[in-house]
């Protein structure tokens, strides 16, 4: 074990310099080091011809199952490029070019959003560098951000008008592409045009499925004896026993369906937003929601404020756990967001083990931060400051993160909006890396 310090300089970025402490094996750490090094200084290297597979994600199966997955990982790709192609040849299987799903996805808008020849694409110029070619998440300055980019390839979204654990609509991927997520890296692109946001999210989609196909196949690899000449999907055996790889094409292509059929079933999972009550108003401004909290007079928007703040502190909502029970930030949990969780509770380490953590990270896992609970002072919501989707994130809970469903009822949903947007005091953030990396 070796503990290496780095700093580097490059104005172009829009930071004096980043230093930080890497701590793990010298291999594994001079790799790391090299990659984000060229990344940061400008080096250019030739764009991959195939998509980077899930290194992390079958590593933590094989720590925990003990059985070596480089077949596992090697035919997955196989099937992988079969039916999605690579990034300077954007494939959809032929199941999702039926007419079920041409108002989800089309390869015309995938094609049109992915590389282009000579150049760039939309994708690649507006979205990779964070979220990774492959939508892993890891781009060029993931590793500098805070929260992480996010990872498409678990099929879990954050920002949306489903309930947890389930996919998010169009509408709703478009929005935060247009939009971007306040208090994080990924702000608003005034050049997109409304087509262009149609079309980021198409390959949003497409990497999603794509991503959360191969997490499936490799699963279903921890069942399949390899060293006995059992196969996942072995492309030989479509020249040398037709039937049994048309069984294995079979079975991907059904995994594929229930990864599909989960997307185009979401419409049918949004629950009708109940009107807040007529005895008090929910302001579309907080500058309103302001004002009534600071006038000496009381009135029903007060009055609803008020019983939001007795809600956000009570034991049903429980709020105050993670948020402080003046809505601070400052709660007593402590935890992570489930990105981080599943590989580090697959091996039954802690999150704060580095050293347990060395055989991940050097294989592309991001080190693990704590998720931080809102502090409501700053004024930011991440998933829209609507009232109608501040409702939606509390009455649905965020996927992916701690923070459940409220088991409140919607009157009392509606009082808790106006409370956490009554907040008078907005304490700049403190300088961070994050803040330099948007620059």
């Amino acid at each position: 074990m070796k503990t290496i310090t780095v700093s580097v300089r490059n104005k172009s970025l829009g930071f004096g310099m980043f230093s930080g402490t890497l701590t793990g094996t010298l291999t594994g750490t001079l790799t790391g080091l090299l990659v984000g090094c060229a990344a940061l200084c400008g080096c250019k290297a030739e764009r991959p011809i195939e998509f980077e597979p899930n290194m992390v994600f079958a590593k933590s199966i094989e720590i925990s199952s003990g059985y070596p997955m480089k077949t596992a990982l090697s035919q997955t790709q196989d099937a992988l490029n079969r039916m999605f192609g690579t990034p300077t040849d954007p494939q959809l299987p032929e199941q999702l070019k039926s007419e079920d799903y041409a108002d989800l996805i089309s390869l015309d808008r995938v094609k049109a959003a992915g590389h282009v020849d000579g150049g760039v694409g939309l994708y690649e110029k507006h979205c990779a560098t964070c979220h990774g070619l492959v939508g892993n998440g890891r781009g060029t300055t993931a590793a500098l951000l805070d929260p992480y980019p996010r990872d498409y390839r678990a099929g879990k979204f954050k920002f949306k008008s489903t309930p947890r654990s389930v996919k998010p609509l169009r509408e709703d991927l478009e929005y935060v592409i247009r939009h971007g997520i306040d208090g994080t890296s990924m702000k608003a692109i005034p050049e997109l045009k409304d087509e262009d946001v149609k079309l980021l999210t198409d390959y949003v989609i497409y990497l999603s499925i794509r991503g959360e196909l191969e997490r499936n196949l490799l699963r279903q690899a921890e069942d399949i004896d390899f060293e006995s000449g059992e196969s996942l999907f072995d492309v030989k055996l479509e020249s040398t026993e037709a039937e049994k790889f048309k069984e294995q094409l079979s079975n991907v292509e059904g995994t594929l369906g229930e990864i599909g059929d989960s997307w185009l079933e979401a419409v049918d999972r949004v629950k009708d937003m109940p009107e807040p009550p007529v005895d008090f108003p929910v302001p579309q401004t907080r500058a309103e929601v302001l004002a009534a909290k600071q006038s000496p007079e009381d009135s029903p928007l007060k009055k609803s404020i008020e019983r939001g703040h007795e809600v956000f502190r009570s034991e049903m909502a429980a709020c105050g756990k993670c948020h402080g029970k003046e809505g601070y930030g400052d709660g007593v949990n402590v935890d992570y967001d489930d990105w981080t969780k599943e590989w580090t509770m697959r091996i039954g380490i802690e999150p704060t083990d580095e050293a347990s953590q060395i055989p991940l990270v050097a294989r592309g896992a991001l080190p693990p931060r704590r998720i931080m609970a809102r502090d409501f002072r700053l004024g930011l919501f991440r998933g829209g400051s609507e009232p109608e989707r501040i409702y939606r994130r509390i009455a649905e809970g965020i996927d992916g993160t701690p923070m459940p469903a409220a088991a409140v009822p919607p009157e009392d949903i509606w009082h808790l909006v106006n409370y956490v947007r009554s907040f008078e005091s907005s304490p700049k953030p403190a300088d961070d890396v994050t803040a330099a990396a948007t620059k």
